[in-house]
């Protein structure tokens, strides 16, 4: 049972990370990107063409669009090593996204099942009042990437992943399972056991042995080589990875013409806001 103070440290936990998130995209913002054209490449068939045991989720995203599991092609050979050393380890690694366009990210951010959850994590951050708008924007921009240059999956740098067990086929447990929006999200969450901290700093310590990065506030995501894994590195720029978008006939890529522009603005989170509002009151009706 969570106790009011408990409530009350959960609650500090939450304002404060997602505060240190928000801060961390002011200093990727202006970073510089010198966008190196590199190509993109399978992470299944790269998989299947090193041996190695990996999974690939089966659900969709954003609605009815598939995932699409392809990366920039130097970071494919550091995803299949991680693979094979989760293999020899007894774990199976779980490649839950890799590369998303604009488009996905943009109705990504407007999923009802993720912008209800942080409406309600918001709401409950301002003890049970509805959250301005530019509230729920910068906790997007955080969470969900609601900017083209800060959000890594559209410069086909990141991927999400799970891990489980070659064993009993058992997930390696982090606490919760993915996507979690709430106070256990951030890598370091001291609100989740002592094996599910442990679990979440092994596998970056695996994934980061290969040059990827784990994102503070989601104890899911790694990236590399992009102005997010520069800036936490505090490494010097240009970045050689920018958000892009991605010709799959070709191999094409293209930068994006207006990366700091919100593919979601403030008038648009206030309409999902409303619209949010509504379903919530419409399930209570039910209820």
């Amino acid at each position: 049972m969570i106790t009011p103070v408990d409530d009350a440290a959960r609650r500090t936990f939450w304002a404060e990370q997602m505060q240190q998130g928000y801060e961390l995209i002011e200093r990727v913002l202006p970073f510089p990107v010198s966008e190196c054209g590199e190509g993109f490449s399978s992470l299944r068939d790269a998989a299947t063409s090193t041996g190695v045991e990996m999974l690939f989720s089966s659900t969709k995203i954003a609605g009815d669009l598939e995932r699409v599991f392809f990366m920039r092609e130097s970071l494919v050979r550091h995803v299949t090593t991680i693979g094979r050393e989760m293999n020899a380890r007894g774990w199976i690694l779980k490649i839950e996204d890799g590369y998303r366009s604009l488009e996905m990210q943009g109705q990504l951010v407007r999923r009802p099942e993720l912008f209800d959850a942080i409406l309600r994590k918001c709401i409950w951050e301002c003890g049970g009042a509805i959250p301005p708008a530019e509230l729920m924007f910068r906790r997007a921009l955080v969470l969900i990437a609601n900017i083209p240059k800060i959000g890594t999956h559209m410069s086909g740098s990141a991927i999400d992943i799970s891990v489980f067990r070659r064993e009993d086929g058992s997930e390696v447990w982090r606490g919760n399972p993915y996507l979690e929006m709430s106070e256990h999200t951030p890598m370091r969450s001291p609100f989740v056991d002592a094996d599910a901290r442990r679990h979440r700093l092994e596998i970056s310590a695996m994934m980061e042995a290969h040059g990827f990065i784990h994102f503070p506030f989601e104890f899911w995501h790694f990236n590399q080589g992009d102005a997010l894994g520069h800036a936490l590195r505090n490494q010097p720029g240009p970045a050689r990875f920018g958000p892009v978008h991605w010709n799959p006939q070709t191999n094409r890529v293209t930068p994006c013409d207006d990366p700091l522009r919100p593919l979601n603005p403030l008038d648009v989170v206030e309409k999902e806001i409303a619209a949010a509002l509504l379903r919530r009151d419409q399930a209570n009706s039910v209820t």
